[in-house]
C-alpha cells in the first residue's frame, strides 16, 4: 500500500510542529526551574549604618530554599553568620543577615533548595566593600547620678556637756591615808621643841630653887638674931 505524496507531506508538517512544541516546552521548563543563578548576595549597610548581608532569590518557580552564610578565614568556615529560608518570586524574595562585617572580608553563601534542585554555593564568594559601615545611632548620655544630700550640721554640744569653771578648777579630793594620826601631846612637844633633855633641865631648875630657898631662910634667921 503506497502513501500518497499529499499524506506524506501532512505527516511531515505534523512532526515538525510537534518537535517545535516539545522544544518550546523544554525551554520553558528549564526557565521555570530553580537555579543557582537565581540567587545573588550583597554586603551593605542598613538605615542605621549597621552592616548587613542581603541574599535575593528571583526563582519564578517558587521553590523553597535554605540560605546559609559563613564567614571565611584562610579558606575555611570561621563561623556561621546565620540561616534563613526563602521562597523565590519573579520579582525577587530577599533575606537579610545582620553582620558587622569588616572591609574586604570574605563570606560563603550556600543555597540548598527542596527536592535537591540546588545544593551549592553562590560563586564566587562574597567580598565586602573596602569601607566598613558607620553606625548613626546616638549613644544615650550617661544617667546623671542623683545629687547627694547636703549633710546636716553636726549637733552642737549641749551646755550640760561643757564642764563648769568650778568643776574644771576644783582639785580632786585627797584620799585619806590609813596611817594613824600623831597624838595631841606629841604634836605639842614637836611645836615647843621639847625633846629627851627635859628631865635634866627640870632637875637643874629644882636644884636652883632649893639653893635659893635655903639662902632666903638663912638670911632671915641671921637678921632675926641681930635684932635680939
Amino acid at each position: 500500500m503506497s502513501i500518497s505524496r499529499r499524506t506524506a507531506r501532512s505527516v511531515r508538517i505534523l512532526g515538525v510542529a510537534s518537535a517545535t512544541a516539545a522544544l518550546a516546552l523544554g525551554v520553558a521548563g528549564n526557565a521555570m526551574a530553580c537555579n543557582i543563578k537565581d540567587f545573588t548576595a550583597v554586603a551593605d549597610c542598613d538605615d542605621n549604618g549597621k552592616g548587613i548581608i542581603t541574599v535575593k532569590d528571583v526563582d519564578a518557580s517558587g521553590v523553597k530554599a535554605t540560605v546559609s552564610v559563613y564567614l571565611e578565614s584562610n579558606g575555611a568556615d570561621a563561623k556561621l553568620v546565620g540561616e534563613e529560608t526563602v521562597v523565590g518570586t519573579r520579582e525577587g524574595a530577599i533575606v537579610t543577615f545582620s553582620e558587622d562585617w569588616a572591609p574586604k572580608a570574605e563570606y560563603r553563601v550556600h543555597i540548598k533548595a527542596e527536592n535537591n534542585a540546588v545544593d551549592e554555593d553562590i560563586s564566587p564568594n562574597l567580598i565586602t566593600p573596602d569601607k566598613a559601615c558607620t553606625s548613626t545611632e546616638t549613644t544615650p548620655p550617661a544617667s546623671t547620678p542623683p545629687a547627694s544630700e547636703t549633710p546636716s550640721p553636726s549637733a552642737t554640744p549641749s551646755d550640760s556637756a561643757t564642764p563648769s569653771p568650778a568643776e574644771s578648777t576644783t582639785a580632786p579630793a585627797t584620799t585619806g591615808s590609813n596611817a594613824p594620826s600623831p597624838a595631841a601631846g606629841e604634836s605639842n612637844l614637836a611645836e615647843t621643841g621639847a625633846n629627851s633633855n627635859t628631865p635634866v633641865i627640870a632637875g637643874i631648875a629644882g636644884a636652883f630653887v632649893l639653893v635659893g630657898g635655903g639662902s632666903v631662910f638663912y638670911g632671915m634667921r641671921r637678921r632675926g638674931a641681930t635684932k635680939a
